[in-house]
């Protein structure tokens, strides 16, 4: 077998349809779009969501494209696992928090949560605290001080 009778299997590959290329081709004039109408004009129609000119779903029914609350209060979440950087017995504020990176900012209250664990115990105060952050403070010794 030589390189220039390679070719692929005949019938595997079909042409491209060209159309709007003159009536010759099979494919002139209207271009297989018919004639008049929606359809047959530049962009192809409508989009699939349209519905013949009824308000659409999603105009319809705001509860699915949801709300802000804007009561919302957004907090600053720290989870206990990470105050094990702290040593034995020490104080941690938002202030220490922010210098040791666990907060951004000051702007936001500060959460402490409850996943991982505290090896040692700490005095930690703080906004707000979930339940099982209170009980894994006070497991291991510390104390838990909503400000």
């Amino acid at each position: 077998m030589r390189q220039d009778q390679l070719g692929p299997e005949p019938g595997s590959r079909r042409k491209k349809k060209r159309v709007g290329r003159g009536d010759g081709s099979g494919h002139g004039t209207y271009s297989g779009r018919g004639m008049k109408g929606q359809k047959s004009r530049a962009g192809g129609g409508v989009h699939p969501r349209f519905e013949g000119g009824q308000t659409p779903l999603i105009k319809r029914l705001p509860s699915i494209r949801g709300f802000t609350n804007i009561f919302k209060k957004e907090y600053s979440l720290v989870n206990i696992g990470r105050l094990n950087i702290f040593q034995e017995g020490s104080e941690v504020t938002p202030e220490i928090l922010l210098e040791a990176r666990l907060v951004s900012s000051l702007k936001d209250p500060i959460k402490i949560l409850g996943q991982g664990e505290l090896s040692h115990p700490l005095v930690i105060k703080a906004d707000r605290f979930s339940e099982s952050a209170k009980k894994k403070i006070e497991a291991a010794g510390g104390r838990a001080e909503e400000i």
